[in-house]
């Protein structure tokens, strides 16, 4: 997929978004609800997604950007016998 094939497939998503947005006021009690668990699971997903990502850098680099040695993973030899 080229960016012009997908950047035409993101706007026709935005386009078909928008014209359900100006729908709505017009739509059915059933088709209002589940439009908005649809907006409700795509915000979740988004918020997780941001929280995995602060957590997961916060535990690489710290908050100053930095990596800290502390945090890196060694790897465990077997013992001797």
């Amino acid at each position: 997929m080229t960016s012009e094939d997908f950047l035409k497939e993101i706007q026709a998503i935005g386009e078909k978004f928008l014209l359900k947005l100006q729908k709505l006021p017009k739509a059915d009690p059933v088709e209002i609800a589940s439009f908005s668990v649809v907006l409700l699971f795509i915000a979740t997903v988004l918020v997780l997604t941001i929280i995995a990502c602060s957590c997961c850098c916060y535990s690489c680099c710290g908050c100053d950007g930095r990596s800290d040695p502390r945090h890196k993973r060694s790897r465990v030899r077997p013992a001797a016998r």
